[in-house]
């Protein structure tokens, strides 16, 4: 391992532990202003805690720079925090699909999936159980040969079984829900240009405002799969490299990077939200209480008088 790709897992570890705490930070918020009452903000607080539960496993990555030291015990650590490491990046994938499926079917086809809320989070924290067990069965859980992460390898020289197993069980899937996120915000910023040019022309939706009102709660969760188009593309790119081929120091970099990122961007998105929303809502009670004060200040005038 060379000396800049060693300080770049030191580096790696910690933006993942920064990640770990912002989305901490972000899911502490919503419970402190009491929105995890509310189904959109549940969502985005999936989001968190996923990426929350992924930063924190790849925090663990750096403990594999002694792996040379002890490599009975840290091969047993490897194939732990590989494990890990499967299961919470699906968690993290599910509940962008999930969010991404409930943005299309309300601000799309006008239907609410509240009410299988239930299925979201089951099928988020048991469906990666599937996924995350067959590297475990066929072996494959070993330090990477490039630098110290632990994630789907091959021992020997052929790459077949690495190259399959890492396009079926995270880059194929995630290529597909990267296909499925686009098309959805394509098909939705048609549709919010469609909704504001019939409200400028002042003809009234079906549903009246009440529609209008829920859409622009909904349409923050709109990040999250633009965030995940961002940063996942290059880890992609990555997997597939290296499956195939030694990768450069740049390509490791540019492989583990983005999938941090993608981490912190989403706590910081969600707090960056909950502070505008924040803000909006203390000044329109701001301007109700004036409204109020004024009104009364009016009435007491018109009764002296």
């Amino acid at each position: 391992m060379t000396p800049s790709l060693k300080n770049g897992d030191i580096a790696f570890a910690s933006l993942n532990c920064i990640a770990a705490v912002v989305c901490l930070l972000a899911a502490i918020l919503v419970f402190a202003l009491k929105l995890h009452k509310r189904f959109v903000y549940r969502l985005a607080l999936y989001q968190v805690l996923s990426s929350m539960a992924f930063a924190t496993v790849e925090v663990f990555q750096v403990i594999f720079l002694n792996y040379d030291k002890n490599r009975e015990v840290y091969g047993r650590l490897c194939t732990a925090i590989g494990l890990l490491n499967m299961y919470t990046r699906w968690t993290k994938l599910l509940s962008t699909m999930w969010v991404t499926l409930h943005i299309f079917c309300f601000g799309v086809l006008r239907k609410d999936l509240k009410k299988y809320e239930v299925w979201y989070v089951v099928t988020s924290l048991l469906l990666p159980c599937v996924m995350a067990v067959v590297p475990l069965i066929t072996n494959t859980y070993q330090l990477s040969p490039f630098h110290s992460y632990c994630y789907v390898y091959q021992k020997n020289d052929s790459y077949t079984v690495e190259l399959v197993e890492k396009l079926v069980l995270w880059d194929a899937p995630a290529l597909i829900i990267l296909l499925a996120a686009s098309t959805t915000m394509m098909v939705l910023v048609i549709k919010i240009v469609s909704v504001l040019c019939r409200r400028l022309k002042y003809k009234p939706l079906a549903d009246g405002d009440q529609y209008w009102k829920a859409l622009k709660e909904l349409l923050p969760l709109a990040a999250f799969p633009i965030l995940f188009f961002v940063f996942v593309i290059p880890t992609v790119i990555f997997h597939i490299d290296s499956s195939v081929r030694t990768p450069s120091d740049a390509m490791i970099i540019i492989g583990i990077i983005p999938a941090t990122i993608w981490g912190l961007s989403s706590g910081i998105t969600l707090i960056i939200h909950l502070s505008v929303a924040r803000f909006f809502a203390l000044k329109k009670m701001h301007t109700s209480d004036k409204r109020m004060e004024s009104s009364y200040t009016y009435s007491v005038l018109q009764n002296s008088a």
